[in-house]
């Protein structure tokens, strides 16, 4: 089971547009509504699992100020206005997919900034520090930033949305963080670390895949009724990540070295979509399964593009030094 998971975990890339084929063919033929209620579980699986193992300590290490500091500037002073400002020109007459796409764009980072910055020998430490600064500003921020640019246009019940972001965010971090401690005292630190903690990830693929096909399930009629949605959709998403991974790529190549650079381009493009959905499905009522749709086919469009940017980095950066093994020894 473990090795199935963890080869899950590596072809996301091909599992998620799978599993929303399979959510919509599923929500077409069959009534969906009940998984609703499957939405705030899955959202745990995902977060908990990347709570377990995280490295809480490093966020507090020092070394890479300019990179958070850029980071979070990216994240929280100028994404979110750009996909405002998208949903305003492509959702002018449809103030929920507009909705979606700011959501998409309000809670930065997932565990998958930390994969993606491994795979493309980026600064893991920097990574893990933007993980979890940007997932707790961004959970914080996103009912005051809907309130600001979408509160004339949709109806936001802000105690509502602070619930939900408690359920799917701070309880499965609190979870997974004291999960974390009970093991390394049972197994200690190395074993945890060899043994133990790489199991968890898979876990966080299941809830990943299991809100994909449910948000594909709920919208799976308005979409065979209107298929043409589909393209009306993604163009602003297509747009929204070309603009995030254009912005973040000159700002690392100019500012950062190579590392926190990769770092910052995957701090600030990856977006943690299973807690907006879970948001939009959970705290907007019926009409937020618009916003579910737009966050869904973001999925999409994240994975494929981190994918494809991993494999032409070393081409904007260069690559990677190998350290040889007397300094390796050193």
């Amino acid at each position: 089971m473990w090795n199935f998971l963890g080869l899950l975990n590596k072809r996301l890339i091909v599992a998620i547009p799978t599993m929303m084929v399979v959510g919509f063919l599923y929500g077409a033929w069959l009534e969906a509504g009940w998984l609703k209620d499957l939405i705030i579980p899955f959202t745990f699986l995902m977060v908990y699992p990347m709570m377990v193992t995280l490295k809480i300590r490093k966020v507090f290490e020092g070394g890479d100020g300019k990179a958070q500091l850029l980071t979070q500037v990216v994240n929280f002073a100028v994404i979110p206005f750009v996909a405002y400002g998208f949903g305003q020109l492509f959702f002018a007459d449809r103030p929920y997919l507009a909705l979606g796409l700011l959501l998409a764009a309000l809670v930065p980072t997932s565990g998958m900034t930390i994969s993606w910055t491994g795979f493309a020998k980026g600064n893991l430490a920097a990574a893990v520090k933007m993980t979890v600064v940007g997932l707790v500003l961004g959970s914080l921020a996103t009912p005051f930033y809907v309130q600001a640019l979408l509160g004339a246009m949709v109806a936001i019940d802000m105690t509502k949305v602070f619930t939900q972001i408690g359920l799917i965010v701070f309880l499965p971090m609190a979870a997974g963080y004291a999960t974390q401690q009970i093991l390394v005292r049972r197994y200690g630190q190395q074993a945890f670390a060899e043994r133990v903690a790489p199991r968890f990830p898979g876990l966080s693929t299941i809830g990943v895949l299991g809100i994909v096909f449910i948000a594909m399930a709920l919208k799976a009629k308005a979409i065979a009724a209107a298929p043409q949605l589909l393209l009306v959709i993604f163009v602003p998403l297509l747009l929204l990540y070309l603009f995030n991974y254009l912005l973040s790529t000159l700002l690392g190549r100019m500012l950062l070295p190579r590392g926190d650079a990769i770092a910052m381009v995957y701090g600030t493009v990856m977006r943690n979509l299973s807690i907006a959905l879970a948001v939009a499905i959970n705290a907007f009522g019926p009409a937020g399964s618009d916003a579910a749709l737009v966050i869904s086919l973001a999925f999409v469009v994240q994975v494929q593009s981190a994918a494809w940017y991993v494999k032409f980095t070393d081409r904007v950066f260069g690559a990677a030094m190998v350290k040889t093994p007397v300094e390796v020894a050193g």
